[in-house]
This record gives C-alpha cells, structure tokens and sequence, in this order.
C-alpha cells in the first residue's frame, strides 16, 4: 500500500506531507515482537494533532516504557478522505503504514465535543463498525480520553472504554492487562480492564 500511496495518490493531494510519515523522531517498533497493537488516533488533521502535547507524551511513554507498540493517525483533509474512498484506501498509521483496522487498540484523543463526527468517519474509513455492540472478536477495541470525557455517556455507544483523568496514569497498565487476558474474549478482556481505577 505504501508505494502505491506515494506513486498514485499523494501526489495528487494538496499537502501530502500530512499523510507520508518519515518524521524525525518517529519510533518504529518491530511489528511482530510487541505485544499489544495500539494507534493513538487524532481526530483531527496532522498539523492540528502533532501540536497536542499529551499525543507526544502517550507515543513516548508506550514505545520507550513497554513491549507494546503506539503508532499514529490522524483525520485526512476532505482531498485525501475522497480518494481514499476512490481508491479503496483504508485509514492507516504513519508509521507502519497499517490499516487502523488490524490493530488490537485504536485510541483516540477527544479535546472538543465536535471533534465526534471525525471519529466516526475515522472509524467509517478504517472499517470498523461506529457502534461498540457491533464490533466482533477481530476487531479493535475502540478508546478514548480527553477533556470531553469526563462526560463519557453521550458518546459511550461508539467506544468500548473511556479513560477518566490523566491517560497516562492508566494505559501501561491497560495495555498490560489486555496481554495478559489475550485469549479470553473481547467482553471479558474489557471486565478485566475496568477493575483499573479511571476505565469507564
């Protein structure tokens, strides 16, 4: 997907930088040897998103604190979010150039109430189904923290789980239960991981 991404698609996009990854800094974790799949989704556009200080702290905190691996998304520009449903393109991260639907975790950031309406269409785009009763074993858990969920309820049949407070608190030790309950089923997984103080 990468190379047709940079031959056939980004050069007919008005900033294609948004969607090439490659930055400086940029962890790349090997993809079979870490544990729990997580992609720390944006809502919103990439210039928008890599300004987000508590993004940065997340990316670090799980790539260079555990086994598990963070990768990035952000929501594409009208442009973009129009030839990937042309092409067939899902939504992908920007380091591995994974489709957000082959992660085990998709966290998304929630810094203002209209920021929902991305979510779903990130959600659409990454072929995930929007509500939490629809998704099956194979599909990712669905996450979110911020501001905005101090209030979850509102928002809570899109997500499988919240993170009231501080995200980083909590998600090492989220994404260490998730490994070690591997293998019971998604509903189970999630009864475990709302023992831990601060998962709604």
């Amino acid at each position: 997907m990468k190379d047709r991404l940079f031959k056939d698609i980004l050069p007919r996009v008005a900033k294609p930088a948004r969607y090439a990854g490659g930055e400086l800094n940029m962890i790349r974790k090997d993809w079979e040897q870490s544990q729990v799949k997580m992609v720390f989704a944006f809502p919103d556009v990439y210039e928008i998103g890599m300004s987000h200080l508590g993004g940065k702290i997340l990316y670090g905190l799980v790539n260079e604190k555990s086994e598990h691996l963070m990768e990035r998304a952000f929501a594409p520009w009208p442009d973009m979010e129009a030839l990937m449903r042309e092409e067939g393109i899902p939504l992908y991260s920007l380091e591995s150039f994974a489709p957000l639907n082959s992660f085990d975790v998709v966290g998304f950031s929630l810094q203002y109430e209209l920021s929902i309406t991305n979510v779903l269409n990130m959600l659409d785009l990454s072929a995930i189904p929007l509500r939490a009763r629809e998704r099956q074993e194979s599909d990712p858990l669905v996450i979110a923290g911020g501001p905005v969920v101090f209030n979850p309820e509102p928002f809570a049949e899109f997500f499988d789980a919240f993170f009231i407070g501080d995200g980083e608190e909590q998600l090492l030790e989220f994404l260490d239960c998730l490994e070690q309950n591997r293998y019971l089923d998604r509903k189970s997984r999630l009864i475990k991981a709302a023992a831990i103080p601060g998962i709604y």
